[in-house]
């Protein structure tokens, strides 16, 4: 671990977050255009929703793996490995002739955001210091979700030039720059006093060893998802239901976005000196309210405004579950029990949808909010009494 006393978040700034605003920004400019690619390709509606959850899925598939090859190789290998296959799964959509190869594309970017993303967090894990590890986390989150936030403009101003293809070129010129900037990551140093225990560590072991954290903490973690995954789909699906015009939505979802952005550092900051029940807990209480409170919206101002205090609230939540991660993960098997820790994360993400998709064909799209709402209320009763009031030191 980096010596305490001189410690500093330039020294990560190019190497370990440049990285990642970069792999954000590649995301940013795909995912707009996911769905429309697979309708150009003959899919119909339905079939271009699947294939947008087919990256949700190939890193759902892949976490494990992706713990396993991160242990073994080393977190600077396989980040700058991640990016190579991310470019190569995007010019694979970008060549993409019919919908099976399209697909094929879409599940390895998938697979590629999985290894990237659960290397990183045991990079940073492992270099910063364990009183700034939130902080270095919330970053982490709050590094990407710029990267996301700006690449959809990048892409719509390559699409306007060149076409909708041209945003798989984008994506894959940030996710090569990624690449290149994570070759001058310096490697973590050794622990030959740990190397014969790490070798001998299995998935299933830690799965074993772990599994009341996970069954706490982790269902904690699962429900944080959900409602996360939620969030991104309610804003657009209420505007449209009270009226607004596609425009009017784009614009209520990017200022809720804006304010998500804005607040991840100070966040970091209290979970390291207060604990990080001082924001898990507010966090999911805050979007919880706002979901409850969103049918009661009926117009663009009111809706704004509880869209304003949602993206708040999962802003103050950002890093949150790779803090969590980190603090409970071991020194001897810290890869794979985060390769662990982000299934239950993604598995969240994915029933997320599914429990609003369910409760809106049953009752309404005003029940399904309200019911995601409900899911993070239990998600605060469950982490305020799983999470310790303080995790600055090492809990397992």
């Amino acid at each position: 671990m980096s010596d305490e006393t001189t410690f500093s978040f330039r020294s990560l700034a190019i190497s370990a977050y440049g990285p990642t605003l970069l792999f954000g920004v590649g995301d940013g400019a795909i995912l707009p255009v996911v769905a429309l690619t697979a309708r150009d390709l003959g899919a119909s509606v339905a079939v271009a929703a699947l294939v947008v959850m087919l990256m949700d899925l190939g890193s759902l598939l892949f976490n494990v793996p992706a713990s396993v090859l991160t242990a073994r190789y080393g977190e600077r290998r396989v980040i700058s490995g991640a990016a190579a296959g991310g470019v190569l799964a995007t010019m694979l959509c970008f060549i993409a002739q019919n919908l099976a190869v399209f697909c094929l594309g879409t599940v390895l970017i998938g697979f590629s955001a999985s290894v990237f993303m659960l290397a990183r967090q045991s990079y940073l894990t492992e270099a910063v210091p364990v009183q700034y590890r939130a902080r270095a986390l919330s970053t982490l989150g709050g590094v990407m979700r710029v990267g996301v936030f700006i690449g959809p403009f990048i892409g719509a101003a390559a699409i306007h030039a060149f076409g909708l293809s041209s945003a798989y070129a984008v994506g894959a010129v940030a996710l090569v720059l990624a690449g290149l900037l994570s070759a001058r990551m310096r490697d973590l140093p050794p622990h030959p006093h740990l190397e014969k225990e790490r070798a001998a560590v299995t998935v299933r072991g830690v799965l074993r060893d772990h599994r009341k954290v996970f069954l706490t903490v982790g269902m904690g973690i699962l429900l944080v998802a959900a409602v996360r995954s939620s969030r991104q789909a309610v804003i657009p699906l209420w505007a449209q239901h009270i009226g607004l015009s596609p425009q009017a939505s784009s614009v209520v979802y990017g200022i809720a976005g804006g304010i998500d952005m804005l607040v991840f550092y100070p966040a970091g900051k209290v979970m390291d000196l207060k604990g990080r029940r001082w924001v898990t807990v507010p966090s999911m209480l805050v979007m919880a309210a706002s979901l409850l409170a969103m049918p009661f919206t009926h117009s663009a101002v009111l809706l704004t405004l509880v869209s304003c205090v949602l993206g708040f609230g999962n802003g103050i939540g950002s890093g949150m579950v790779m803090t969590l991660g980190a603090d409970f993960s071991p020194d001897v098997g810290r890869a794979q029990f985060l390769g662990i820790w982000r299934e239950l994360s993604d598995t969240g993400a994915t029933l997320g949808p599914v429990l609003l998709s369910g409760v809106t064909a049953a009752v309404s799209l005003g029940a399904g909010i309200m019911a995601a709402g409900l899911v993070g209320l239990l998600a605060a009763v469950v982490l305020a009494r799983a999470v310790p009031t303080r995790t600055m030191a090492k809990v397992s």
